[in-house]
């Protein structure tokens, strides 16, 4: 029996694939959470075989949660749900080792064999993420990310580089890149372009 957790904020469609992959004789939901936060506390009591993870939920994102899955010695396989076509989000995902990236909208059926050919050790990843990815690539270095992930947090330049051990003209100085990179008239633009396009 594959044992699964199902990581969803909106609750009709977290009932409902529930519901869906109960049915199938292979599948037990053992646990449902509608944040990041519960998703890692189910993952971790529960010790499922897969957590089907939405990417975007309060607390912690889809993508959190597969990065500390990763880090720790969980033997879960995450399934990664989406309905953004987002470039930096596949990219973020592969990083973060889930075993598929699949769009929402896809039927049932196609779900539970996906779900089956992780199980057998094999990655799934929907075509047109895949591809959508490829469109678009990340201008921003890992610093840049960095620091630009913080300011999103509303980080100050001076907790900024407190935080990354960088001086304050050096953090002055990465914004300054980002916003050009990223072809933005501020910070406010330039975190709201990287957050569109998943890039942090």
């Amino acid at each position: 029996m594959i044992r699964i957790v199902i990581a969803e904020d909106q609750r009709i469609l977290r009932g409902a694939l529930g519901a869906l992959l109960n049915f199938e004789e292979d599948m037990e939901v053992v646990g449902q959470a509608e944040n990041g936060e519960e998703a890692l506390k189910l993952v971790s009591t529960l010790e499922p075989d897969i957590c089907l993870m939405d990417i975007e939920m309060p607390l912690k994102t889809g993508l959190e949660v597969a990065v500390e899955l990763k880090r720790s010695s969980s033997t879960c396989k995450v399934i990664m749900l989406t309905t953004f076509a987002r470039p930096g989000y596949f990219e973020r995902a592969v990083k973060a080792g889930v075993h598929g990236y699949l769009l929402k909208d896809g039927s049932i059926d196609e779900l539970a064999e996906a779900i089956r050919r992780v199980m057998q050790g094999k990655r799934e990843f929907a075509h047109e993420l895949i591809m959508n990815s490829y469109n678009e690539d990340n201008p921003l270095t890992e610093r840049e990310k960095e620091v630009l992930k913080l300011a999103a947090e509303g980080k100050t330049s001076k907790e900024i580089s407190a935080k990354l051990f960088l001086s304050s003209g050096t953090v002055r100085n990465y914004m300054s890149d980002i916003i050009q990179k990223l072809d933005s008239k501020n910070k406010i633009e330039a975190i709201s372009v990287a957050e569109e396009k998943g890039w942090i």
